[in-house]
């Protein structure tokens, strides 16, 4: 055999060694082993039952546009320690692209309640979500269209809200999208109001570009998540409206 052939099957065996097939990964725990000399990094992930469905459960996560392998690891049950990784099995789930792409989520359909934890690779960082509690038997997701809009203050448009059935909410997620479904911001607050664009009140932002102004009788979409610190998705608001 020459050298050429002997690089193709190193390179081949180097690239199986990272992927999920690996044998040798068998828990989370496993997998962060193996890439514990890699710099880590979070992933933000949340999750929600669908609305009208309780047996299905998303698991929303954002990936930077350099994110590869993008995995799903599940406990047995809840009634474990959420931080001993060794417990977060891989499973296999379809994923679905969310806001055209600009978020990921994984569909379970699953009555199951577990702990959860999302990964995934970008540029030589080993990405880990914090654990997420699926709760979509015991305190499935509301879904409502409730919310203040306030679209007449310079093109600009003001969102107020209140927390729904359960109070347990520690931050929100609110999402602007264009009639096309592109996704124009994606902020996090602990308050429960955001203006577009105003950042003063942001705690966490993961809009890449600098939004555009919003156009006059143009129709858009707000999107707000009620966060709990389990990572719990309590609330969800969706509602379309135009800037006057």
């Amino acid at each position: 055999m020459d050298f050429k052939s002997w690089c193709y099957i190193i390179v081949f065996l180097v690239l199986g060694a990272c992927s999920s097939d690996d044998p040798t990964i068998h828990t989370l725990q496993d997998l962060i082993q193996v890439n514990s000399h890699l710099q880590q990094d979070e992933v933000i992930a949340c999750a929600a039952s669908k609305k009208d469905n309780n047996q299905i459960a998303y698991v929303f996560y954002y990936p930077i546009p350099t994110a590869t392998n993008i995995q799903y690891f599940e406990t047995e049950n809840t009634q474990v320690d959420k931080n001993n990784f060794s417990l977060y099995k891989p499973i296999d789930l379809p994923k679905e692209d969310v806001f055209n792409g600009y978020l990921g989520r994984f569909v379970r359909d699953n009555n199951k309640e577990t702990w959860c934890i999302v990964t995934y690779m970008s540029n030589g960082k080993f990405h880990k979500s914090n654990p997420i509690l699926l709760k979509h038997q015991n305190k499935p997701t509301e879904w409502t269209d409730n919310v203040t809009i306030d679209s007449n203050s310079s093109l600009s448009s003001k969102f107020y809200w209140e927390d729904g059935t359960v109070k347990e909410n520690a931050i929100y997620f609110q999402v602007l999208t264009d009639a096309s479904n592109n996704l124009l911001s994606g902020t996090y607050t602990y308050e429960k109001c955001f203006q577009y664009y105003n950042t003063s009140n942001v705690v966490l932002n993961v809009t890449r570009n600098e939004p555009p102004n919003l156009i006059a009788n143009n129709e858009y979409h707000f999107t707000m998540m009620g966060v709990s610190e389990d990572n719990w998705v309590n609330l969800v608001i969706q509602k379309s409206f135009k800037v006057e």
